[in-house]
C-alpha cells in the first residue's frame, strides 16, 4: 500500500500469543519494511476464549507494547481507549488510569472503540482531557451493516446500541439491505456531527468489507456539510439521529 500506491500506512500489532522477542522481531521487519506507524494493541481473547491469558514471556499490556515500539524503534504510536470503559475494567477511573500509563508510555494519538452515541464520545474525551491527556482523539465509526454481527460485535467490546436505533435495526432484521442503507446512513450523520464539532479525524472500521465506508465518505465528501458550521450540531443523543438517518435517500454500494 505504501511502496505502490503512495498510501500512508498502519501496521496493528498485538501482544497475543507473542513473546516480548517475537514482537521485538515483528516491529523491526515493520520498520525495515518503511512502515512509520504502529497501533499498538493488548488484542482481544483468541477465539473460543473468554478471557486474556498473557503469553509466557509475552506483555500484559499494552503500554508496555507501546514503550517497546517508541523507545526501541523510533515508530509514530498509537494505542486504542474505550468510550464506553474496556469490557475488563472495574470503572471509569481504572479505565483512565490505564489509559494514562498508555500515553506515557509512548502513545502520541489513540483511536476510540466503536461506539454509537457521539455524546459518550465527547464526554469521554472531557475525561480524558481532565486526566492530562492530551494527545489526539481519533473517534472510531463502524457503519452497521449486519444485525447479529453488531451485536456481536458490542456484546464483546462492551459497546451500546442506542434503543431507538437498535430497534429500527431489529424491525429490518430480516432485510439485510435495509439494515446496511440504516447504517450508512446512522454512520454518515454521526460523522457529520464528529467533523462539525471538530474531532482531528475519523477512523473507519471495515473490516475487509468496503462498500459501506465508500458509501459514508462520499457521501461527507459530497456534501461536505461540516465547513462553515462551526458550532453547528448535526444531531442530538437520542431519536433524532435515528429519525433523520430514516429519511435519508438511499445510498447505493
Amino acid at each position: 500500500m505504501k511502496a505502490e500506491l503512495g498510501m500512508e500506512s498502519m501496521a496493528h500489532v498485538t501482544c497475543i500469543g507473542a513473546t516480548v522477542a517475537e514482537l521485538r522481531s515483528v516491529l523491526a521487519d515493520v520498520s525495515s519494511s518503511g512502515i512509520d506507524n504502529v497501533l499498538a494493541l493488548r488484542g482481544d481473547p483468541p477465539r473460543g476464549e473468554a478471557v486474556f491469558h498473557q503469553t509466557e514471556g509475552g506483555f500484559a499490556h499494552a503500554a508496555e507494547l507501546v514503550n517497546l515500539a517508541r523507545s526501541e524503534f523510533g515508530f509514530c504510536v498509537g494505542g486504542a481507549c474505550h468510550p464506553e470503559k474496556h469490557v475488563e475494567a472495574p470503572d471509569l477511573e481504572s479505565d483512565l488510569r490505564h489509559l494514562v500509563a498508555k500515553v506515557e508510555a509512548g502513545a502520541q494519538f489513540l483511536i476510540t472503540q466503536l461506539f454509537f452515541d457521539n455524546e459518550l464520545f465527547f464526554s469521554f474525551v472531557e475525561r480524558a482531557r481532565r486526566a492530562g491527556i492530551e494527545v489526539p482523539i481519533i473517534p472510531g465509526i463502524m457503519p452497521i451493516t449486519n444485525f447479529e454481527q453488531i451485536q456481536r460485535f458490542t456484546s464483546m467490546c462492551g459497546a451500546t446500541i442506542p434503543k431507538s436505533l437498535l430497534d429500527h435495526l431489529t424491525a429490518r432484521r430480516d432485510d439485510p439491505e435495509a439494515v446496511i442503507d440504516l447504517g450508512v446512513a446512522y454512520a454518515t450523520l454521526q460523522c457529520a456531527d464528529l467533523l462539525a464539532r471538530g474531532v482531528p479525524a475519523i477512523h473507519f472500521y471495515t473490516l475487509n468489507k468496503s462498500p459501506a465506508t465508500r458509501a459514508v465518505v462520499s457521501a461527507l465528501l459530497a456534501a461536505r456539510s461540516w465547513e462553515g458550521s462551526v458550532g453547528r450540531r448535526y444531531l442530538r443523543a437520542g431519536d433524532a439521529l435515528v429519525e433523520a438517518a430514516l429519511s435519508l435517500p438511499r445510498t447505493p454500494l
